[in-house]
């Protein structure tokens, strides 16, 4: 299987670091401590900047005539259009437009330094670089947990960003609580509110200050509603017939599937569904995480069964794909919202039966 990090010809070292966990094909640094940001700014091999340099073609009567168009002198400018580069080794990354405004990947650390307000309160775990370097990402952990039951399941909250040189995207910053005792990617948001914040490139430093505070806001009042959320969902029995049934409904990949569980047509759903509800329904049923006070029977175990399902027994053909699915807006992330909205609808009826809606 594939992993498309960057690999650094120069350094000869994979664009990649974490702390203490080994991930991505055990490539990259794995350091023992937390580092400061220009540390593990370091440690990714994501210290090389990138410019916007001038395009230029070459003119149709040379294309007529034959002419190779690699030794070709006479040379146009294409107008409102640049290539951006690597500046260690003049790498294209992609071609954007005149408005694009480059945000170096040192500035996507001090994105996550202002945040906190500086280097002490915030703890980057992972970092590294895909392709040939024209897609960045950091993964950092915010200071305090979110406590459920007795204080035994914690969750830590953690902050990803993603952001491009190809000119494929907005700077993305996502809130995305962690389950400490299974590494649970707990991806939900609550109404009116959505635990990502897009950043377009053409913003500038002061936006994106702005936008750093935004997002800092949003973990904070996150974190404070999903503490109270979870904890009431921990105190909520639910049946073993009624997790599958969220299970089915969370996983339910379209109308068609949606309507066969509607009228009860099991036998006529896909093979390849069944399988992914059974394997989701045994892990709610006999992993250890789901035999805590907090999990076992409750509503909070039930949302636990699709969150763990996809973090710990799907498998995925690379790490990019794990990471594309759960955090970046992928299946997993859209499953998990969908449990998230059932639990709670659950948590509002009482009446012991999720709703077909």
């Amino acid at each position: 299987m594939g992993h498309n990090l960057n690999f650094n010809v120069t350094t000869g070292r994979y664009s990649f670091f974490s702390v203490k966990e080994i991930a991505w094909h055990n490539l990259g640094q794995i350091v023992t401590d937390y580092t400061t940001s220009a540390e593990a700014f370091k440690h990714a091999g994501l210290d090389y900047e990138v410019v916007k340099s001038p395009l230029y073609t070459i003119g149709n009567d040379l294309i007529q005539a034959g002419q190779d168009l690699e030794t070709a002198d006479t040379q146009l400018t294409v107008p409102n259009y640049f290539a951006n580069v690597r500046n260690d080794n003049n790498t294209v990354l992609g071609v954007v437009g005149k408005d694009y405004h480059i945000v170096q990947n040192r500035d996507a650390f001090s994105f996550f330094d202002a945040i906190v307000g500086g280097e002490d309160g915030i703890l980057y775990e992972t970092a590294g670089a895909l392709g040939n370097g024209e897609r960045i990402f950091i993964t950092a952990k915010l200071p305090g947990y979110i406590r459920v039951g007795n204080g035994d399941d914690v969750t830590e909250k953690y902050l990803f960003l993603t952001t491009s040189h190809d000119g494929s995207g907005s700077i993305t910053a996502a809130f995305t609580p962690i389950r400490i005792v299974c590494r649970n990617t707990l991806n939900a948001s609550l109404k009116n509110m959505t635990n990502v914040v897009r950043i377009k490139h053409t913003s500038g430093a002061k936006q994106r200050l702005e936008d750093a505070h935004k997002v800092m806001g949003l973990a904070n009042t996150l974190s404070h509603q999903l503490e109270s959320i979870f904890n009431e969902w921990s105190t909520i029995r639910v049946k073993n017939e009624e997790v599958k049934k969220l299970i089915q409904l969370a996983l339910c990949p379209n109308k068609e599937t949606f309507d066969l569980l509607k009228k009860g047509a099991y036998d006529e759903l896909s093979t390849n569904f069944k399988n992914m509800v059974e394997d989701a329904f045994a892990y709610a049923m006999v992993n250890d995480t789901q035999q805590m006070d907090t999990t076992k029977g409750t509503l909070f175990g039930a949302y636990n069964a699709v969150t763990g399902y996809y973090q710990n027994v799907r498998n995925y053909k690379d790490d990019e794909a794990k990471l594309q699915s759960i955090v970046m807006g992928g299946t997993a992330q859209n499953r998990a919202q969908k449990a998230f909205e059932l639990c709670s609808g659950f948590a509002k009826n009482d009446s012991g039966i999720f709703l077909m809606n």
